[in-house]
């Protein structure tokens, strides 16, 4: 009986060759790291010591090092898995809140959750921001938060001076430690509170006149970390 790999070798062709797929358990591994990963970034920066994020993920350095053997390459996963989580939670917030602002207002909550302030020196020096992955993930990331806020404008639940850069500058200055402060602890516990209270200014009717233009996507294109 003639196979598929007999009919390609006669033809002159090679067989292609299976590629393995990852086991489940290293599939698991890998995603316990980034999420060890994640919270250590959050907690002492990501200069983090690797043998720490391997404590914390509970595996072996060498099964770090296999996943992730250059740094840049675990800042560039957790970047890829914020961004991802970010873009779920907007969509789930968009489906399940009937009120507009109310899934704004969910989304902005949970998004100071991820704590993007306190992760956003991980951007700097040689981190490359316009990886295909990244640049595809951000896009996705982009039109849900989007979406979000046009929903509410177009409701009448959000004020029309308000763009999704307006929404981005405040959830990051807010999420990031203030100098001379650890990165969680009690900080933890005003995040909320002053958001919130940014969150009321940000409804219809206004109640004042903002002074410039209602800030872009675009106008924050050149510092992905509002500074």
């Amino acid at each position: 009986m003639t196979t598929s790999a007999d009919a390609a070798e006669t033809a002159g062709t090679a067989p292609a060759r299976r590629v393995p797929r990852p086991r489940a358990d290293a599939l698991r591994n890998r995603e316990r790291i980034v999420t060890a990963a994640r919270e250590m970034f959050v907690e002492f920066g990501h200069q983090v010591p690797y043998d720490e994020v391997a404590r914390r993920a509970g595996v072996g350095n060498a099964t770090l090092y296999r996943n992730f053997p250059e740094r840049a390459e675990l800042v560039h996963e957790v970047v890829l898995s914020i961004m991802a989580r970010l873009t779920e939670l907007a969509e789930r917030s968009t489906q399940e809140e009937a009120d507009p602002f109310a899934a704004l207002r969910r989304f902005t909550h949970g998004a100071a959750d991820e704590r993007i302030g306190a992760l956003c020196p991980m951007l700097d020096g040689a981190f490359d921001r316009e990886h295909p992955d990244l640049i595809a993930e951000r896009q996705r990331l982009e039109e849900a938060v989007q979406r979000l806020v046009d929903h509410a404008q177009r409701a009448g639940r959000l004020r029309a001076d308000i763009g999704v850069g307006d929404l981005t500058v405040a959830i990051s200055q807010l999420t990031r430690p203030l100098p001379g402060t650890a990165c969680g602890g009690n900080f933890d516990q005003f995040v909320h509170r002053h958001l919130q209270l940014f969150l009321d200014g940000l409804e219809a009717p206004a109640r004042s006149e903002l002074p410039g233009k209602a800030a872009t996507l675009e106008d924050l294109r050149r510092d992905s970390c509002p500074s």
